[in-house]
């Protein structure tokens, strides 16, 4: 396991490098972002690409729910979105999209409700398959990552609004925008 880079970190802000060999090295550093991801607790993270852990490769981890399996996308490319769009995270009350390495900070994105995606598992074999609803939503968040690009600035492209968590009088959790200069 290891610990999750935090903005403004420069790894997260980088275009990630293309994996070639799949060797040891690889599969070392998918066991630390598998035991990265099932670490996170407060949020729990659905998503976790290689520069959140500060190693600057083209990969991600998906586990969209606590009974999914982790699956694991290597250098993947997007090639195929569909023109309809998200209003925010499908399948959740919660609409808000927030960032392991951005912590405290929610923003609604629209995204591609569907997707096409072409990718290398771990043994290095080429797969191209669709995605839709929240499993597109995380694989369009962990792309951006390893193309160093935040959610904050997907919230900022759209003229929508940043949240970050605060506190109130009884010590719950509340959502409290963000005022941006």
């Amino acid at each position: 396991m290891k610990s999750i880079v935090i903005v403004p970190h420069t790894v997260l802000s980088t275009p990630a490098k293309r994996i070639t060999v799949f060797d040891k090295k690889v599969q070392s550093l998918l066991a630390d972002m598998k035991a990265t991801l099932l670490s996170t607790k407060n949020p729990k993270g659905v998503g976790l690409a290689a520069p959140q852990i500060g190693e600057p490769y083209c990969a991600f981890l998906t586990k969209p729910n606590e009974k999914s399996q982790i699956r694991v996308f290597i250098n993947p490319e997007i090639m195929k979105r569909s023109d309809e769009e998200t209003d925010g995270i499908p399948e959740r009350e919660n609409k808000l999209e927030g960032c392991l390495s951005i912590p405290k900070i929610w923003g609604k994105v629209k995204r591609a409700r569907t997707l096409k995606l072409r990718y290398q598992n771990e043994k290095g074999e080429k797969h191209e398959e669709e995605f839709e609803g929240f499993l597109a939503t995380i694989i369009q968040h962990e792309t951006d990552h390893i193309n160093g690009i935040l959610f904050t600035q997907r919230v900022l492209e759209q003229e929508s609004k940043l949240y970050q968590t605060t506190k109130d009088n009884d010590g719950k959790d509340v959502l409290e925008e963000v005022s941006l200069p």
